[in-house]
């Protein structure tokens, strides 16, 4: 999914316009669940694809992205209530991806097509390669400012540790992400979504393209029965989903409990959103941070203390997405951020 997002602080949209462009949304998810969701979220790409319309889905993706535009502190907040003013959507519901992987599956089946690659292929090129970059980077002790987006200054000495890496994928797809990982050098990999047709989809994709050590699994990052840690979590586009839920706030937060049990400590969470901004997604992570700094004794108690302590630092972020000026601001329509643990 393509979508423009600002700094609420810095940008100039106006609540009228936002409403507008909700309206607009709303109209366009209203049809039809599978068409138009589809038509909302997802970029064509050359891997194949259900979808012809292609003008109508890049409106859709646009409208539907804009109608989106909150502030991070209103997703990640601890309030009983969901804010009534939350854009929701059929992209937030199970229901809507377990239509559209059986959709994908029966393309497959008929045609070898792979389906969607969510955000395009070119953000996911760059999210593996940034990804293997990094971690070569601190794999060699070097300082994680500012990582190479294409390659790492030591690829032969950095490339032998990669095996080391543990790599989960969550909300996994069709697994392209994770067959691009394995082409990078990553052996230790492993796939999760809640959508039984999509883990479905992704192990016959790898095993058709010669991944079949890739490991899928089907579960609910909400409500993980993951017992492993991994040393890089990542999410390209499942917090985007999570967040248009009718109950967006209140999963979000769970989404980070979860996440936080999942990274090992010292262990990297990499993050690809098109409805937040770098800082958004940094905000979202400080405001986890203190509550996990206020949580009770009682509380902690319920966790393991390694997850009770655990808080997320900034590490470094893609900075060669395509950027353009708008309102004074200058903006991205992809973010991808990562996050150490302590």
């Amino acid at each position: 999914m393509a979508g423009i997002r600002m700094p609420p602080e810095e940008s100039d949209i106006s609540q009228q316009q936002i409403r507008a462009a909700s309206a607009v949304a709303t109209d366009l998810v209203s049809d039809d669940d599978r068409s138009v969701a589809a038509d909302s979220w997802s970029i064509k790409s050359d891997y194949g694809s259900t979808l012809d319309d292609e003008q109508r889905h890049a409106d859709a993706t646009d409208a539907l992205c804009a109608s989106n535009f909150r502030a991070a502190s209103d997703y990640s907040s601890d309030k009983e209530e969901p804010d009534a003013e939350v854009v929701t959507s059929t992209l937030g519901l199970q229901s809507y991806w377990d239509s559209a992987y059986a959709d994908e599956l029966s393309n497959f089946r008929e045609h070898g097509h792979a389906g969607e690659v969510w955000f395009g292929g070119d953000v996911m090129d760059v999210v593996a390669s940034w990804t293997k970059s990094l971690c070569n980077d601190i794999s060699q002790g070097h300082s994680t400012n500012h990582v190479n987006d294409t390659k790492s200054s030591s690829v032969e000495d950095g490339d032998k540790h990669l095996s080391t890496w543990s790599v989960l994928d969550i909300g996994t797809g069709n697994g392209l992400l994770l067959q691009e990982l394995a082409k990078q050098g990553f052996s230790d990999l492993t796939g999760v979504d809640y959508s039984e047709g999509a883990i479905e989809l992704a192990r016959n994709l790898a095993d058709r393209d010669g991944f079949s050590y890739i490991n899928f699994l089907v579960d609910d990052v909400l409500e993980t029965k993951l017992e492993r840690q991994f040393r890089v979590v990542i999410d390209k586009g499942t917090l985007d989903a999570i967040g248009l839920h009718p109950d967006g706030p209140i999963k979000r937060v769970m989404y980070w409990d979860s996440v936080s049990k999942l990274v090992a400590s010292g262990g990297l969470l990499v993050i690809t959103s098109c409805n937040n901004t770098k800082d958004e997604l940094m905000q979202e992570v400080e405001n986890f941070n203190q509550r996990r700094g206020e949580a009770s004794p009682e509380k902690e108690q319920e966790v393991p203390a390694s997850a009770a302590t655990c808080q997320f630092r900034y590490v470094d972020h893609v900075r060669t997405y395509p950027t353009f000026m708008f309102g004074g601001s200058v903006g991205s329509r992809v973010a991808t951020v990562a996050f150490v643990r302590s």
